[in-house]
């Protein structure tokens, strides 16, 4: 590993306490990033970022809901309190609750949309305009929105978490466009089936509705009928392009979302 690889780089992500987000903030510390670990698990993220600090990386935590205005502009103000900028921004965060077509419900609309599309627009406007403030640097500045397959797709039972999805796809697009002149960059990655926290619930909750008969079947089921390279996969599987777009290397790119499923979507 080229453990100076994110060197300068200063990064919040959001949705840091667990599964990918924990993973990723690891991973760009051991290459050499400072990372403030945002979530509404304070404990959570505290507890991955002390970790980072004792494998002798920097760290820092902060309580970030991200459908909250005041948070979002709070946690990249501690961002640049702690570290003197903020350099690049992970939307991370997301829920589910999967529900059939004709069961979705105004509440289980507004609470996924509030999380995955609202928050993702306000933690990315909240970072946008420090980095417009902090002015041009030599590289650009990077905002990385996490999609998924459900960005490119929809199933019956996941109609709402696709929506905020495919609303994440438009984010990169649209953000790419608007802020390209603030030298700001909009990337994104989208995991398939990640064995994490959030999966383990939807797995129960799919169980719920009637969709699987027992717990573990969904992911099993859809490794062995969607995926090309039959396994779901985990969040070492998604560091690696996580890594790509928060580095140099992807300073020729922007409004693109790069598909890390095992061959779910073909584009």
């Amino acid at each position: 590993m080229d453990t100076t690889r994110l060197s300068g780089k200063n990064i919040l992500i959001t949705g840091a306490a667990q599964g990918m987000g924990a993973a990723v903030a690891v991973e760009y510390a051991a290459q050499g990033a400072k990372v403030c670990l945002g979530d509404i698990n304070v404990e959570g993220a505290a507890a991955v970022a002390q970790q980072i600090r004792d494998d002798g990386g920097t760290a820092t935590h902060v309580r970030l809901d991200v459908s909250s205005e005041e948070d979002a502009a709070a946690a990249v103000a501690h961002t640049v309190a702690e570290f003197g900028s903020i350099n690049v921004l992970v939307n991370n965060a997301g829920i589910n609750k999967p529900l059939f077509f004709l069961d979705i419900t105004r509440d289980n609309w507004q609470r996924i949309m509030d999380i995955n599309a609202w928050g993702t627009l306000n933690c990315m406007q909240a970072a946008a305009r420090q980095m417009k403030e902090q002015g041009k640097q030599d590289y650009p500045y990077k905002i990385i929105n996490v999609g998924s397959i459900l960005s490119r797709e929809a199933f019956d039972d996941v109609v709402v978490y696709s929506a905020s999805k495919h609303a994440v796809l438009a984010m990169i697009k649209g953000g790419a466009k608007a802020l390209i002149e603030h030298n700001i960059t909009v990337n994104g990655y989208g995991p398939g089936v990640v064995r994490t926290e959030l999966w383990e619930q939807l797995d129960k909750d799919l169980v719920a509705i009637g969709k699987f008969d027992k717990p573990g079947e969904s992911m099993d089921s859809l490794a062995e009928n969607m995926i090309l390279m039959k396994r779901y996969s985990y969040p070492e599987d998604v560091v690696g392009t996580a890594s790509f777009l928060a580095s140099a290397d992807s300073d020729y790119m922007t409004g693109q979302l790069i598909m890390i499923d095992g061959g779910m979507v073909i584009q």
